[in-house]
């Protein structure tokens, strides 16, 4: 995980959430020499994500991730462990989609809203502004969260009460704190890695 930076130019990102409306982003400024892989580790924690699955990052037609030999048939897929953002993401206005949970096929529009001048000893990543929860793992994709949107806002839904259940008791989708963002970003800073933060959470 990048600390502090002196030299390296900021990026302004916004990250939105794809098919859902309301719309949920987040807006972050990260160093332009952070890894894909600590930038994964902070779209992660700054969405609410528990990273529970596997993830890519996909510029115009090029993929980045983690190779596994097991689907190295696939389609090729290059080591986001040595790429930068600034080396994907050249630009100002430049695009890539970051995708989470192959199987619900989270996928996140990244956009380089700006890219600043180094701001010499500034903590990053940050959080700037967002809206909106991201959804619960393993709803089932866009279908699957709008289908328990509608059972939890609706007491005499017949899955009312299941979903609520399976929710954890409760969830609210507009829910959303910079500040609580920002301490989760300041904790994933001081510990480096999600692997130091949430020891043995993917899968």
């Amino acid at each position: 995980m990048s600390r502090l930076q002196l030299s390296a130019p900021v990026y302004q990102l916004k990250v939105t959430l794809a098919e859902i409306e309301p719309p949920i982003w987040r807006r972050l400024l990260v160093p332009g020499d952070i890894g894909l892989l600590n930038l994964h580790e902070v779209i992660q924690v700054s969405m609410g994500w528990t990273n529970s699955h596997l993830h890519q990052f996909i510029v115009g037609k090029t993929f980045y991730g983690i190779p596994d030999d097991e689907f190295e048939d696939a389609y090729p897929i290059r080591d986001e462990r040595e790429f930068t953002l600034a080396q994907v993401a050249t630009k100002k206005g430049a695009k890539l989609v970051y995708e989470y949970d192959f199987g619900d096929s989270w996928q996140h529009l990244i956009v380089v809203e700006d890219i600043h001048a180094p701001q010499g000893w500034q903590p990053q990543p940050k959080c700037l502004a967002g809206a909106r929860h991201c959804p619960p793992e393993d709803v089932g994709s866009t279908p699957g969260y709008e289908n328990l949107l509608k059972a939890i806002r609706n007491p005499k839904h017949r899955e009312h009460k299941e979903m609520l259940e399976w929710a954890g008791g409760s969830f609210d989708p507009e829910a959303f704190s910079v500040d609580e963002v920002n301490e989760e970003l300041e904790k994933l800073r001081k510990a480096g890695s999600l692997e130091a933060l949430w020891p043995g959470e993917e899968e």
